[in-house]
């Protein structure tokens, strides 16, 4: 099973190397430079060797030689630092553009799945990939790739100078590798799943804080602050205790690594010098092989210390890579239909939907609503109203049936187009940081200045922003934390008529607001549905009472259809909701 996964992994790697491809050209500047960086560290320990043993012990010492050789020396390690910074910055420069890239796939990719995918994937987790994950992988490109190519080439040039300068030797040298790789395979799993509960733990932290810091108002006005900094202690005492079983681990595996090193150079020094006691190598190759040994083992302990780099990358690809695959329920039309000019007549064909399977929210739903109607939805909690306005809008696709708009199955449509012609405002508000034009256009460059004006003013709240100190400039904090729940709400007015749909959607929009402020709101929703077809869900039958056509919701159907005069005639489900209503229906 672990193998399985650790396969996935890998797997999952790998499918983000194709983002890579477009850099080919600068990953080989990288490889070049890398060459020439590792030819000039080589060469170092072997002028040396050149210098010791043909101008310094000798009978006749040659210090023009030493001279020549020493600015050799020099030479060549102003070329390394040159090739070293190059390369770090072209691979710094490379890599980010890469996750860059990735970033931005994510996030489209997430950004157009159905309504089902957020059901299903913790806000704070899809955070974790877009931020954190893809930060991880980068080290993959910026660090773990540099090390394989540095230190690879750097292990095969050194072995390459050792044989050079003594067969026997070398070989000697070379029974140290069988060793480091049992040492790999036994720390190998253990790295592996330290570094996979470290990064599971810390998704825990960031999915726990996303959803506390959004429903902060509801754990202040619950008191339940200390309950929660608990909960968040012990999911940071968990991530801290998997960190430092990690650190554990893998200092224990390079230090053992620094003492295998350690006690090669002392064997080289035993075997070497007795070689040059013997008069079979001289001092200069003892000193070059000393510092080959050294210079062994670094590109191995800093291969062995990318392995966090690497488990943590798998381990992160493989979250990325999961939201990925994902395909999305809500799929764009092959051949879409266009519409040229839509009426707005919206009729649902014996409709079925279920969010989980063996549980249906409706059964064969059926009804017309003629262009330009205004027609109020009412019923029972959970009876299926804002069902039917999330599968009107395609948030959701129907188990079975039909939705048409002008006769047209929405399915056949673009979203874009499907989007442009119904528009839905719902009770749970959505601002963002930014102006309050740019909430009304929607951040759209298309949408004029006038048009933002007009649709204010449409509404009624024109007024209001130009009071305000910024006019229409002024910045909202997120969610419009700044401004009063009605001024939210027409803001919300402005920004359906600034998007001019043909259908309006109205979810329960003005069920969280008081007398004086909902009859602000009415004013602009008034003048909000002017000319068009209107769907209105409300908990206040007052809201629909003078609506064209009622829909009454029972347990998934529609149980009852008409008008306010209509429908209290039929003394059924709606003259019971009614009279249950109280004053406030005959307010």
């Amino acid at each position: 099973m672990k193998k399985q996964g650790n396969q996935n992994n890998i797997h999952s790697l790998l499918r983000l190397l194709p983002y890579a491809r477009p850099y080919t050209v600068q990953f080989l500047g990288v490889f070049l430079l890398v060459v020439i960086f590792n030819a000039t560290s080589v060469l170092q320990p072997y002028l040396v060797k050149v210098a010791i043993d043909s101008d310094i012990s000798v009978p006749h010492p040659n210090l023009h030689g030493v001279f020549i050789i020493g600015g050799i020396y020099v030479g060549i390690v102003i070329l390394g630092v040159f090739s070293n910074i190059s390369q770090m910055l072209l691979l710094q420069y490379t890599g980010q553009r890469v996750i860059r890239q990735i970033r931005i796939e994510l996030f489209s990719h997430i950004e157009h799945q159905g309504m089902d995918f957020f059901d299903h994937h913790a806000i704070g987790r899809l955070v974790t990939n877009i931020s954190s994950d893809t930060e991880t992988v980068s080290q993959f490109f910026t660090q773990f790739f540099l090390s394989m190519i540095r230190d690879g080439l750097s292990i095969v040039m050194i072995v390459i100078a050792m044989f050079e300068l003594d067969v026997r030797i070398a070989w000697e040298c070379m029974t140290v590798i069988p060793i480091i790789f049992g040492i790999s395979l036994l720390f190998r799993n253990w790295l592996r799943n330290a570094y996979q509960a470290t990064r599971t733990r810390l998704s825990n932290i960031v999915a726990f804080l996303a959803e506390n810091l959004a429903g902060m108002r509801i754990i202040q006005i619950f008191h339940q602050e200390d309950q929660q900094a608990d909960r968040f202690e012990t999911l940071n005492s968990l991530h801290r205790k998997a960190n430092v079983n990690e650190y554990g681990i893998s200092v224990i595996f390079n230090r053992v690594l620094e003492l295998l090193g350690n006690l090669a150079v002392a064997a080289v020094v035993f075997i070497g010098g007795g070689a040059v006691l013997h008069k079979v190598i001289l001092f200069g190759t003892l000193y070059a092989f000393i510092s080959y040994i050294q210079k062994f083992f670094q590109p191995i302990n800093s291969i062995t210390q990318q392995w966090n780099t690497l488990q943590s990358s798998m381990v992160a690809a493989d979250r990325i890579g999961k939201v990925l695959m994902v395909e999305s329920k809500i799929q764009e039309p092959v051949a879409p239909v266009l519409m040229q000019d839509p009426k707005g007549q919206i009729e649902f064909q014996d409709v079925e939907f279920s969010y989980h399977q063996g549980e249906p929210i409706l059964k064969k739903v059926s009804f017309v609503i003629k262009p330009g109607q205004f027609v109020g939805v009412v019923g029972a909690t959970g009876a299926g109203k804002s069902t039917i306005m999330s599968l009107l809008t395609r948030l959701y696709d129907p188990d079975s049936g039909t939705i048409m708009l002008d006769g047209v199955d929405i399915r056949q449509m673009s979203l874009t187009d499907l989007h442009q012609y119904i528009g839905m405002v719902q009770q749970d508000l959505q601002l963002f940081t930014g102006t309050i034009s740019d909430n009304i256009r929607m951040f759209r460059s298309d949408i004029s200045d006038e048009t933002v004006f007009n649709a204010a003013k449409a509404v009624g709240i024109h007024p209001l922003i130009e009071r305000m100190p910024d006019g229409y400039q002024t910045w909202l904090y997120a969610k419009g934390a700044n401004i009063s729940m009605g001024e939210r709400q027409l803001l919300s007015f402005a920004r359906m008529v600034a998007l001019n749909p043909r259908v309006l959607i109205l979810d329960e929009a003005t069920a969280s607001l008081d007398s004086q402020t909902e009859e602000m709101v009415q004013n602009g929703l008034s003048r909000l549905t002017e000319s068009r077809t209107t769907l209105v869900i409300a908990h206040r039958l007052s809201t629909v009472r003078h609506a064209d056509v009622i829909l009454v919701m029972d347990h998934g159907q529609v149980v009852e259809y008409g008008s306010h005069d209509q429908l209290l005639r039929m003394r059924g489900v709606y003259a019971a909701l009614y009279e249950n209503a109280g004053v406030e229906v005959l307010a």
